[in-house]
């Protein structure tokens, strides 16, 4: 897939197109979900950086020491507090102590449709722009690496693998889109399957 220098206009249209939210039972049809669940609200920063020679995103390495998803490849972001005006202010504030991302630098472009996952979160991926270069600095204790991939790799559909595994007595299926030496993979690859989807329609 050929990437023009600036994706914005391509982001800006693909985020204007309708659509379902997804969720990481998308491809376990089986999967009875209870009704009257409560799902707690989260964001997440899907920062494309223009910075450099191509477009690039922005990931980051979960600490292996971590509680929840230990080593896993995650946007920044994380729950909604009291004090986060809405799901966009949950994933500047998210982005700014896990990467370091001035608050101010991003250009926001829009939302993609909410994901549920099994952890049992609303999550709603923030999708920006960064124009200029800043400081990358990981979060001690949370996040153990940030790195980024060429944003033509995870828009290409082509580049996403169905993969399975036991969960809870259960053979799960998810996507993967795996870059070099990073295994992305579960909720972070089914939102960002979800943006390639949208940019290819």
């Amino acid at each position: 897939m050929r990437m023009t220098p600036d994706p914005t206009d391509l982001l800006r249209a693909a985020l204007r197109r309708p659509g379902h939210g997804s969720s990481d039972f998308d491809l376990n049809p089986e999967t009875i979900l209870p009704e009257g669940r409560k799902l707690r609200p989260a964001g997440v920063l899907v920062p494309i950086t223009l910075a450099g020679d191509t477009p690039r995103l922005i990931l980051t390495k979960r600490s292996s020491a971590l509680k929840h998803h230990p080593g896993q490849i995650a946007f920044p972001g994380g729950k909604q507090d009291d004090g986060d005006v809405d799901v966009t202010a949950t994933a500047l504030r998210e982005a700014q102590e896990e990467i370091g991302l001035p608050p101010d630098l991003p250009e926001i472009l829009g939302h993609l449709p909410a994901h549920e996952t099994v952890t049992s979160f609303t999550v709603t991926p923030v999708v920006a722009i960064l124009h200029d270069p800043f400081q990358l600095t990981p979060e001690p204790g949370e996040v153990d690496e940030v790195f980024s991939v060429p944003l033509a790799h995870v828009l290409n559909p082509a580049n996403y693998i169905v993969e399975s595994r036991r969960w809870r007595g259960h053979k799960r299926y998810y996507f993967t889109v795996p870059f070099g030496p990073y295994y992305i993979w579960g909720a972070t690859a089914r939102m960002l399957r979800g943006m390639a989807a949208r940019v290819s329609e």
